[in-house]
């Protein structure tokens, strides 16, 4: 016979049993552990569908400094599948380039300064999911950036005294960041070094005159370099040019002459008429920086009141900023022509000519075998030397003088 006592026992010691079994039925395979592990598949899958591809877009959204250069979109781990670029508020679109790996685009041309854009982009990996991204952006704009305007043009062809010349349209305070972010080399292995005048100009030559049929580049880098405080270059880009056959003519004053020599070697002795004793031609060498066939001469120009105004100036070169100029002259005493015999000009170097430009003349033969970047060298004269920044005429200055002028 049982007792109470022993009943009870017996009753909790069951039900104690059937509560371990349930923990440990709990344990080894019930809901608890199912949640855990749907839990983990779940997360496998949303990262299953999100796209390794990570799209850069190189201006930053809200961005008010962009670079006109280098702004474009890459990515990694993926191929861009879509990119539009516009010009925010007109929509109008901005062509570009995807490369042929599909891992970079950008605009096909340069962008406006202190513009506003949108660019869109969309790229798959390598499963086929699509990552996007957008940027709103501004251009660095006119007030915060500088632009150096230079000479001689990519792919032309120059006599051997042409420098190369920047004028920036702000001052340039760190010369030495601006300096060294433009290169100028030649294939005649020749050094090559930047002088500046003032803080605006930097000029680029050689010790002498660069060596016939070289090909001279320069690169420039100045996309982003800090020329002032605040102030930021906008220019990425590569300039060749060639010189061509050497070309340099020698005006005596004293026997109203010019000698040309090419390559060394006489090529012909023309009469000219040099300055008048009144208004004497500089000394000094002088580089040939523009061609015309015709041009309009006006002595107010050049600050001598109304003494002449002659509209159709015929096959004039100009050889100094100042109004220095070697061009021809119709309008001369046909009964006592002055070339080869005195000087009669307000500074120029006249030569024979007839108006319009027509004809076999002594000018035209001159100018038809000149290149911009040809020396002109005038000695004898009452005058003095041409200041070497009036003009492409940096050879005035000698070589120590030259490299003392770089900043770097």
């Amino acid at each position: 016979m049982t007792s109470p006592d022993i009943a009870a026992r017996r009753a909790l010691g069951a039900c104690a049993a059937l509560m371990v079994g349930a923990l440990a039925l709990t344990a080894c395979g019930g809901n608890a552990s199912a949640k855990s592990d749907d839990s983990k598949d779940g997360q496998q899958d949303s990262a299953a569908r999100t796209s390794t591809a990570k799209i850069a877009i190189s201006a930053k959204d809200g961005s008010t400094g962009a670079s006109i250069n280098t702004t474009g979109v890459q990515v990694s781990d993926g191929k861009l599948t879509d990119v539009k670029m516009t010009v925010a508020g007109s929509g109008q679109a901005v062509d570009g380039t995807l490369s042929a790996d599909g891992s970079a685009w950008k605009p096909k041309e340069q962008l406006e300064r202190g513009t506003k854009y949108e660019i869109s982009a969309t790229a798959k990996d390598s499963k086929g999911l699509t990552a996007a991204a957008n940027s709103i952006f501004t251009t660095v704009n006119s007030a915060n950036s500088y632009i150096g305007t230079y000479t001689p043009d990519n792919g032309t062809t120059v006599g051997v005294g042409m420098p190369v010349s920047f004028n920036f349209d702000k001052v340039i305070t760190d010369r030495k960041a601006v300096q060294s972010h433009i290169t100028v080399t030649s294939s005649s292995g020749q050094q090559v070094v930047g002088h500046w005048f003032g803080a605006q100009r930097l000029d680029f030559r050689p010790q002498d005159y660069w060596k016939a049929g070289s090909e001279v580049t320069m690169k420039i880098d100045l996309d982003g370099v800090e020329g002032a405080n605040g102030v930021y270059g906008v220019q990425k880009k590569t300039v060749t040019f060639t010189v061509g056959r050497s070309q340099v003519s020698t005006v005596d004053a004293n026997t109203q002459t010019m000698t040309v020599v090419r390559d060394g070697k006489v090529l012909k002795s023309v009469p000219v008429s040099t300055g008048s004793p009144e208004h004497t031609t500089y000394n000094g060498q002088m580089v040939i920086s523009e061609k015309f066939v015709q041009t309009r001469m006006n002595s107010q120009t050049v600050g001598l009141g109304g003494e002449y105004d002659i509209p159709d100036v015929p096959h004039a070169m100009r050889l100094t900023t100042s109004g220095t100029f070697i061009h021809g002259n119709y309008w001369y005493n046909k009964g006592n022509p002055p070339f080869g015999r005195e000087g009669t000009s307000h500074g120029c170097v006249g030569l024979a000519d007839a108006q319009g430009a027509q004809g076999d003349t002594t000018a035209k033969w001159f100018y038809d075998n000149s290149l911009v970047g040809d020396v002109v060298i005038v000695k004898n004269s009452p005058d003095k030397t041409v200041q070497p920044d009036n003009g492409l005429n940096g050879w005035n200055l000698s070589w120590s003088d030259w490299t003392a002028g770089s900043a770097v």
